[in-house]
């Protein structure tokens, strides 16, 4: 019996890919909402673009809560109880939770930058800060899919 069971490493890498996705969500969302706070006291007519704005950092908290349900429900019976399959996982974990959270972070910055354009543009520039935050927003389904790849390249899955 080893030191630390395999399962057990696998659900620490599963909680913190949740973890990174919450946490950089939080984030990229406070930021962006600031800039929409500012930017309703100067158009409240902005509302709409705002909260579209504002919510898109929030998809990194699916991804990785869909990674750490695929580790609880997927992973976990499949895997072995001895050997590095669980420190595999955990790698995984934090390679998702990176992703997640700096995607999401960084996500809120340019969702940030749209939103306090909107009065200046007369709201002509939402299209543009969603397609610019879109890019972002690939670097958060990239740490997903590369997630279920690793996962499934260890037989995992």
């Amino acid at each position: 019996m080893s030191l630390v069971e395999p399962s057990s490493l696998a659900v620490l890498g599963g909680a913190i890919a949740l973890g990174g996705g919450l946490l950089g969500s939080s984030i990229g969302i406070a930021t962006a909402a600031s800039a929409g706070a500012a930017t309703l006291s100067e158009d409240r007519g902005q509302f709409r673009n705002v909260i579209v704005l504002a919510s898109l950092p929030m998809t990194q908290s699916f991804y990785g809560l869909i990674v750490m349900i695929i580790i609880l429900n997927t992973v976990i019976p499949k895997l072995p109880a001895t050997g590095g399959a669980g420190f595999a996982v955990l790698g995984i974990g934090l390679m998702t939770a990176a992703a997640e959270c700096f995607s999401a972070i960084h996500q809120g910055n340019v969702c940030a930058s749209g939103i306090s354009l909107l009065p200046k543009t007369k709201g002509q520039i939402f299209t543009n800060a969603v397609m610019l935050a879109v890019f972002v927003e690939l670097i958060g389904v990239l740490g997903l899919v590369f997630s279920i790849m690793a996962l499934n390249l260890h037989g995992l899955m």
